[in-house]
């Protein structure tokens, strides 16, 4: 990943055969924290520096940072203390708190807390949601030039702790219960906060495939974020699979870095935006292959082939890239909300006009919610007509 001087500079010595080092990254790139990747089996001057560090022992993931100070196997809780991320609440009850830090979430929390009210905003992984991770944004509202995801995600944050939000980071959320007229939310590592309003700003996340070898491969070779991993692929071949805005927009942005960019799609035509298709059109590092699907995932350690299906003829073929980025669609963050929180059958929550859920005082506005349009700029809107919703809410109790 490339540095940001912001930053602490932090360099993982690892392999891929190790799940505890994708463990480790997968935590730093879901906060959004920059790192360099070494790995030991490739590189014997790492080696020689993890048995340094570790009195002649070769023990993965070795973690070291810019002040030569270094952590060996750490859990997500201790690398979440030496990065310096709030994991617990300075209170223990809020007028709101708000589950969710991507656009819907950090600006519902700098609205309410705007009008003085007390909120609590908690997040599992990085500041500014998907919002955050996106390479570019070309379409909200007041960046003429675009800006990128990164930036984006850092101005929300910073406006809303200029206002007082106080921001849990990861931090998993896994209960949430009414009780009179407060609700209680439930975090990992035991705690519990309550308030007198709640608003489920918990996004969506892609899709997976679903297929044999996918789950021991993601992170060593099967990715879901082209910006956090595309530049790891630099000079290689790289496929992506899927065929819609996000399949089609990562493709692009992975040409900065890859020779070549295969793109499998399931049926007959790009369902991506014209202007998205136009450009992969443009682009001869970029090769379409339609009515092809994944049936299975191979490889040691680390990606090998991808065996692939045409759903026409049924014949059966591999593709060897370094590496694959799967696009395939969004699916709600709601696996910890209890069965009384009504969804639609696809898992997203029913809310009324006022965004509020079938449970009085818990809300919902974003992508979590059944009908949002999964666009940053409606969701910046939706967090602000929940702020309204809720202050108006809160009058009566």
């Amino acid at each position: 990943m490339a540095h940001d001087e912001s930053q602490p500079k932090i360099i993982v010595y690892g392999a891929n055969w190790c799940s505890d080092c994708r463990r480790s990254k997968k935590f730093l790139g879901e906060q959004r924290i920059h790192y360099s990747w070494v790995d030991v089996d490739q590189d014997a001057e790492g080696l020689a520096l993890v048995e340094q560090y570790n009195k002649g022992k070769r023990i993965i993931p070795t973690i070291v940072f810019d002040d030569d100070s270094f952590l060996v196997e750490p859990s997500n809780a201790e690398l979440a203390a030496k990065l310096g991320l709030q994991t617990r609440a300075k209170c223990e009850y809020y007028d709101l708190i708000v589950i969710g830090s991507g656009p819907t979430g950090l600006t519902a929390a700098l609205y309410a807390a705007r009008e003085g009210l007390e909120v609590l905003v908690i997040e599992r992984s990085g500041l500014g949601g998907q919002a955050g991770i996106t390479e570019r944004l070309d379409n909200f509202p007041g960046f003429p030039e675009g800006v990128s995801g990164a930036e984006f995600a850092d101005r929300l944050v910073r406006q809303a702790r200029r206002f007082e939000v106080e921001i849990l980071q990861a931090q998993d959320v896994i209960g949430l219960r009414a009780e009179a007229e407060s609700r209680y939310v439930k975090t990992a590592d035991g705690n519990e906060y309550g308030a007198r309003a709640v608003l489920i700003a918990t996004g969506s996340t892609y899709r997976r495939l679903n297929v044999p070898g996918e789950e021991e491969l993601i992170g060593a070779g099967v990715h879901f974020c082209a910006t956090c991993d595309g530049p790891f692929y630099r000079g290689k071949h790289v496929a992506v699979v899927g065929g819609g805005n996000s399949a089609a927009e990562e493709s692009v942005f992975l040409t900065r870095f890859a020779e070549k960019v295969t793109i499998l799609v399931r049926g007959d035509a790009l369902t991506a935006s014209k202007v998205a298709a136009d450009k992969i059109a443009e682009l001869p590092q970029i090769d379409v292959r339609y009515h092809t699907v994944i049936d299975e995932l191979r490889g040691e350690g680390k990606l090998g082939a991808i065996a692939l299906r045409d759903t026409q003829s049924g014949a059966t073929s591999t593709l060897d890239p370094a590496g694959l980025f799967v696009f395939i669609g969004l699916m709600p963050n709601v696996g910890w909300l209890p069965n009384t929180i009504e969804r639609d059958e696809y898992g997203f929550i029913v809310t009324s006009v006022t965004l509020e859920t079938n449970v009085p005082g818990v809300f919902a506005a974003g992508d979590v919610r059944q009908g949002s349009t999964k666009q940053a700029a409606s969701a910046a809107g939706e967090g602000a007509t929940a702020a309204l919703m809720i202050r108006e809410y809160l009058k009566g109790v």
